[in-house]
């Protein structure tokens, strides 16, 4: 199985970026979050690891926190009226402390009148100091969500991504055993291809992975004797789509690789499950030969999952009749 390789993307296109800095960040939702950068301008190259999305603490990004401090602390009325409450040297103590922490950045909520003790220090220090006309549970809302998919844990896989029937498939194979063929009869046949040879895959929620293309590689796809095609420009911008959740693999193996199935796979086909990111993913695996028609069957293999997923099983329903002719037979 492919190793997990941790990669973030640039807040404002999306692409790979080996972390996120401040500026990058500020680059990317500025104009969505309505931010003005106040002060601490040197501090435009702290940056936020890949692996930051995973620790419990600190957070990514949250209230003003002084014990456990967020990567990003956002500074709302009730945390101004904190620092106004704090003796004058309490308060120089909590601004000093808060600037020592090293946050990605400091964010003062609702367009309120920044403390010229906190511009100073941020000043001082290169602390990035924003603020924002946005309400702060606005920007903790939708900073949350952006920068944990940001900063998600991500891999790429050998092989073909595609939708078939609104399902996010990805088929798998040895080199040669005709996965971009496959995907081509699957365009002709009206699905979609979102990314060829090396999908990238994202786990953007506990049991959610989508899957997307590599810029360099979008829109494209090779085929043995054909050479690289532009999918969008020979079938139209309907064949391709940027991204899809994984939820079924399809494993390509030449017939007779494993031997022949004994009978119970004959009636249940070759299926397991594959771990990414701890997650179960399907498997559906496909026997190759001269004269198959793989596109069927793997339309056929996708019909046939979405029904499972609703609880119908055709094999154990074909068991089940026959233990019950077998029941229904007379003693000897």
């Amino acid at each position: 199985m492919d190793a997990p390789r941790r990669l973030s993307r640039d807040a404002g296109t999306g692409s790979r970026v080996d972390r996120l800095t401040a500026r990058q960040l500020y680059d990317g939702v500025h104009e969505r979050l309505a931010l003005r950068w106040l002060a601490g301008l040197r501090g435009e190259a702290r940056a936020l690891e890949p692996g930051a999305a995973q620790a419990r603490r600190p957070s990514l990004v949250g209230y003003l926190n002084v014990i456990y401090p967020n990567k990003v602390q956002i500074i709302g009325t009730e945390e101004l009226a904190y620092l106004d409450a704090l003796e004058a040297r309490q308060r120089w103590e909590t601004v000093q402390k808060i600037v020592a922490q090293r946050p990605l950045a400091l964010i003062v909520s609702k367009d309120q009148a920044v403390p010229a003790d906190l511009r100073e220090a941020a000043d001082e220090t290169g602390t990035p100091l924003w603020i924002s006309a946005k309400r702060g549970h606005e920007l903790l809302t939708w900073l949350q969500y952006h920068l944990a998919r940001l900063l998600a844990r991500s891999l790429t896989l050998h092989g073909v991504f595609v939708e078939v029937y609104s399902i996010g498939v990805l088929i798998t194979g040895e080199s040669g055993t005709g996965k971009s063929e496959l995907a081509l009869e699957l365009l002709t046949r009206g699905h979609r291809l979102i990314a060829d040879d090396a999908p990238e895959f994202t786990l953007i929620a506990p049991d959610v992975i989508d899957g997307s293309c590599p810029e360099m590689l979008r829109d494209l796809i090779e085929v043995r004797g054909l050479g690289v095609l532009n999918v969008r420009e020979m079938f139209g911008h309907t064949a391709v789509k940027d991204s899809k959740y994984l939820r079924l693999i399809v494993h390509l193996q030449p017939l007779g690789a494993t031997g022949d199935p004994d009978g119970m796979l004959r009636l249940t086909g070759v299926t397991g499950v594959r771990e990414l990111f701890d997650v179960k993913v399907p498997v559906i695996t496909i026997p190759v030969a001269p004269g198959r028609n793989l596109a069927v069957l793997v339309e056929a293999a996708v019909r046939s999952h979405m029904l499972k997923g609703k609880g119908i099983d055709p094999a154990q329903t074909f068991i089940d009749r026959q233990a019950h002719q077998l029941r229904r037979l007379p003693p000897w």
